[in-house]
């Protein structure tokens, strides 16, 4: 990643964010919430063609190792570090009129940041993402133990320049159907060139507590805000069975939908079924193109 982005200091510290659609859009705003080891790509497809629908798209650059300004030792980067900052960009921008949208452990990140003020923001749209001690799944969970030492990051890190790692299961090949190269190399080189990203990445999974997290996602049970879940049908990690699991936490039982020839990364394998989902909940229309 090399395009230039623009910053907003935080009482966190500062971040990048990217934009997406008119500044003076009538519809509500939308703001996406990423995982670990991905920037605001992730979600690029989708927020674009919810621009060219009208909508303000927001999308924080959470540090969680593919972000390029680091956080450094004085910040909590912990999940609940983490969301703190969330909530410091959304009141930052003025977006509690929002629909959030969460991915993977961007989805965890909003649990915390719901578990602390439960209208933070208006409307939540999860897609595949962690809850209940699913944090991370397998084979994740191994892999992130081995990141959590400082001798191993690096190699760990380096090694997956070759694509033939980086697609297989300990890299991206569990996620989504179809990876661009370019994409899925790109968001490991934050980790491998500056140690300031690896000392932020390692605080953020030394403070990943599945038990914890566990005792969170019961609590959603408070949240009394519109909520759908959107989810990959041919995810291995995040199963559907998990995602109707954690559906039926929110009052009344949140809306199931399955998207098929979808994984964990929804909003690449099918844009275009997601930004429907996320226009029908906020505006309670799917408008056409």
């Amino acid at each position: 990643m090399t395009t230039a982005l623009p910053t907003v200091e935080l009482p966190s510290g500062v971040v990048e964010y990217a934009t997406y659609g008119p500044d003076d859009s009538t519809h509500p705003p939308i703001v996406f919430v990423h995982g670990a080891v991905v920037d605001h790509r992730l979600w690029e497809p989708t927020a674009r063609l919810l621009a060219e629908r009208g909508f303000r798209c927001h999308v924080p650059l959470m540090p969680l190792g593919s972000h390029r300004i680091p956080l450094g030792p004085g910040a909590d980067r912990s999940p609940r570090g983490m969301s703190t900052l969330l909530r410091e960009f959304v009141d930052r921008f003025g977006l509690s009129d929002a629909t959030l949208v969460a991915n993977d452990s961007g989805g965890a990140i909003t649990q915390f940041a719901l578990d602390d003020d439960p209208a933070f923001v208006s409307r939540l749209v999860f897609t595949n993402c962690d809850a209940f001690d699913l944090f991370p799944p397998q084979p994740f969970r191994l892999y992130f133990a081995l990141m959590k030492h400082r001798l191993l990051l690096k190699p760990l890190a380096e090694a997956m320049r070759l694509r033939a790692l980086r697609h297989s299961a300990l890299g991206v090949g569990l996620l989504l159907n179809d990876p661009d190269p370019a994409l899925t190399g790109s968001v490991f080189e934050p980790l491998q060139r500056d140690v300031r990203i690896r000392n932020d990445f390692i605080a953020f999974l030394r403070g990943i507590r599945p038990a914890e997290l566990a005792q969170i996602t019961p609590r959603m049970s408070r949240v009394d805000l519109p909520v759908r879940m959107v989810w990959g049908r041919d995810d291995r990690c995040f199963t559907p069975a998990h995602g109707r699991r954690l559906a039926a936490v929110f009052p009344g039982g949140a809306p199931f939908v399955e998207v098929p020839d979808a994984r964990t990364f929804v909003s690449l394998d099918q844009p275009q079924i997601l930004a429907d989902e996320i226009i029908e909940l906020t505006v309670g229309e799917r408008t056409a193109p």
